[in-house]
């Protein structure tokens, strides 16, 4: 089962995005990556196959830091486990970059892949993620903002998911949207975030945002706007969590099942 993390923030999030991924490991994946706007004005992206601590080597034999990214762990739906099918899923053309992560399905990849090889895309990865990059880029490439094309693309597709997108050309701003997948905001001081759920932001926030089906976001140092699938602008309560941490930690147990089976009978008392 995929999961997302993102950042913005006046700080270093390399740290936040690896811990967010760390605290996803137990919903099960086969690969992982992360995306990070560096200080040479370009996204910069680590993917591993395996797990998280594969890719935590890779980042660490790197001094790439940044205010902005978006990272993943893959469960792999289209196409084989493997590193080039791990998100972020990129398009990088024609002097526009975006990148894209991506949990749940779209179910009308096809006809959209066969679109954008009519128009000169190329593929470096069966994933249907890479098709939703593609098709925002082809929108930024005539103009538009990224939430704008976040918002024309999630039009287009056919399927539940949530993603999220960000893009050097439109660099303080994360846009999320999300249809029959859940997708969580976390809310901090001067710093915004995202996640799959709100066990993978406990370190930076209590605060936190559902998004409800059809939310289209953009998530900023300063704020964050939601729309819903009407394009009207709405206000979504605010949810204070009282989650420990230890749930979502594995404790003395070899893996996240083996923990839930031990933890049954007291789950069943309360």
């Amino acid at each position: 089962m995929c999961g997302i993390v993102g950042a913005i923030a006046d700080r270093d999030v390399m740290p936040i995005l690896m811990e967010g991924l760390r605290r996803l490991e137990y919903r099960g994946y086969d690969s992982a990556g992360v995306a990070i706007q560096s200080a040479l004005g370009e996204l910069q992206r680590f993917r591993a196959l395996g797990k998280v601590a594969v890719l935590q080597a890779a980042v660490d034999n790197t001094d790439v830091t940044g205010n902005l990214g978006i990272a993943h762990t893959r469960w792999a739906t289209h196409g084989v486990p493997a590193e080039r099918n791990a998100h972020p899923q990129m398009s990088d053309v024609s002097g526009v970059s975006v990148a894209v992560v991506h949990n749940g399905i779209v179910e009308n990849h096809n006809a959209l892949r066969d679109q954008l090889l009519e128009w000169g895309y190329s593929f470096t990865s069966e994933t249907d993620t890479e098709v939703i990059a593609h098709l925002l880029a082809h929108k930024l490439k005539v103009g538009k903002d990224l939430f704008s094309a976040v918002l024309e693309v999630s039009q287009d597709l056919t399927g539940a998911y949530a993603l999220a997108a960000a893009s050097p050309d439109d660099d303080q701003r994360i846009v999320v949207t999300q249809a029959g997948s859940p997708l969580v905001i976390g809310l901090g001081e001067g710093e915004n975030f995202i996640g799959s759920d709100a066990a993978a932001l406990l370190p930076v926030t209590r605060r936190f945002i559902f998004l409800e089906e059809g939310d289209i976001a953009e998530v900023r140092r300063d704020g964050v706007t939601i729309y819903d699938a009407a394009g009207m602008l709405v206000e979504r309560e605010v949810k204070q969590s009282t989650m420990s941490d230890a749930s979502v930690d594995k404790g003395p147990y070899r893996h996240y099942m083996l923990k839930e089976i031990f933890e049954q009978p007291g789950v069943i008392a309360e």
